[in-house]
């Protein structure tokens, strides 16, 4: 039986209908990047000059970088303000941060026409210090390379003492390993000035996003276009990151048959009810102050979505959350946290889609089916991906055990026994 809280690799085979499933919806996806990139964005998006962004923004960007808030919120608590009984959430939260912002980076490919100069913001002749959009680059790019830096701890403790290359490759051994003894020995003396640089990056660009769309104020709904925007979207990203830190935990813990860690959760929810009551607050605030209450009665799709995304995405998971009782259940975290992060979800496609309406627009945006084919291509591809890298590295924590009634005795050593000896 492994230790509680102890990190582990699970060993559950990757071949299952799900994974299937996963794998042919990112094989179709790639198939739809590659009709975009050999015909164009033209060809292959409605995006126009009235509607410069789409699904690729607002979902695999937008949306996409504030699901992966978890990363930098649970490593502040649990090694900034040294709240350690929350570090064995730290690494699935590092893993999923890592990959969310990468596979972002791969959607940003996707919505720029020129995508090949992608590389030019890391030239400092070309830097324009006046653009929100070149610092959301530039903490973007620093940031996910932290992530980079921050998971290769795990990679070190995955392959030290293990390193065995194949065929001729087998002369590097001694090479490889002595390279992972001093990542080992040297980032664990480093790895503060990463987590706090991480913090800090990303509390910049979370703010900038909702910078991006302060410049056009006769384009965007009354209902959310707002001067503190950056504010909004700092706060609902940190109620993003601690609830996807909870959602993720519960369902990787069900999906692998591991015990969920409900009371360390439980008591992390705490953090996820500050910060969701300080934005609802805030946001609140400054919707009575700007008078934007009257845009309620302007009809339409809007204002339906605007108190879909306040009512089920803050005020009902904020109402189950100050429940002990409902906190104290793994299910009630599920369904409060899963209802968090749908709302803040629905924030950036409201913020970025519903919102955005140009004035001289003709059609109204939709996405095409190569977009719309390209965004289910990513979601797959990252599920995919986190749960290979969760049968290879230490990410997991085990639990108290593995609860019998779902597994026999005889299997829990082949699905949860650790790497690290």
């Amino acid at each position: 039986m492994s230790h509680a809280g102890h990190p582990i690799s699970v060993r559950r085979g990757l071949l299952t209908p799900g994974a299937a499933v996963l794998a042919g919806l990112a094989l179709i996806g790639l198939g739809a990047a590659a009709y975009r990139f050999l015909f164009g964005i033209g060809a292959a998006s409605n995006l126009s000059n009235q509607y410069p962004w789409g699904i690729w923004i607002g979902i695999d960007v937008a949306s996409g970088v504030a699901l992966a808030a978890g990363g930098f919120t649970s490593a502040a608590v649990a090694h900034i303000f040294h709240q350690h009984k929350y570090e064995v959430l730290v690494r699935p939260a590092l893993l999923t941060a890592m990959l969310g912002y990468t596979f972002a980076v791969l959607g940003l490919f996707a919505d720029l026409g020129r995508f090949y100069n992608i590389w030019h913001p890391m030239i400092p002749m070309m830097w324009q210090g006046n653009s929100v959009l070149f610092e959301v680059a530039m903490c973007v790019m620093v940031y996910l390379n932290i992530l980079y830096i921050e998971f290769l701890p795990i990679v070190c403790e995955r392959f030290a003492g293990r390193v065995s290359l194949p065929g001729p490759l087998r002369a590097l051994n001694p090479m490889v390993e002595r390279a992972l003894r001093i990542a080992q020995a040297t980032l664990g003396k480093m790895m503060f000035l990463f987590i706090v640089g991480g913090v800090v990056l990303s509390c910049m660009h979370q703010s900038s996003l909702g910078s991006l769309l302060l410049i056009a104020p006769y384009k965007v709904n009354p209902l959310w276009y707002t001067p503190v925007m950056p504010m909004l979207f700092l706060l609902s990203a940190f109620s993003a990151g601690f609830a996807m830190v909870i959602f993720e935990s519960l369902l990787s813990a069900w999906t692998f048959r591991l015990a969920p860690e409900t009371k360390v959760l439980a008591s992390y929810s705490r953090f996820l009810v500050v910060f969701l009551g300080v934005y609802l607050v805030a946001k609140g605030t400054d919707f009575v102050i700007r008078d934007a209450y009257h845009s309620l009665l302007a009809g339409g799709i809007a204002p339906v979505m605007f108190l879909v995304e306040i009512c089920a995405g803050i005020v009902l998971p904020l109402l189950l959350l100050v429940s002990p009782r409902v906190r104290g259940t793994a299910l009630g975290l599920f369904a409060a946290s899963g209802l968090v992060v749908g709302g803040v979800l629905l924030n950036r496609v409201n913020v970025f889609l519903v919102a955005f309406r140009p004035p001289y627009a003709q059609t109204p945006y939709f996405p095409s089916l190569v977009e719309s084919l390209i965004t289910l291509g990513l979601i797959s591809a990252l599920v995919l991906t986190y749960r290979v890298f969760v049968t290879i590295f230490p990410i997991l924590p085990a639990g108290e055990c593995v609860p019998a009634r779902e597994l026999a005795a005889e299997d829990i050593p082949a699905e949860t026994e650790p790497y690290a000896a």
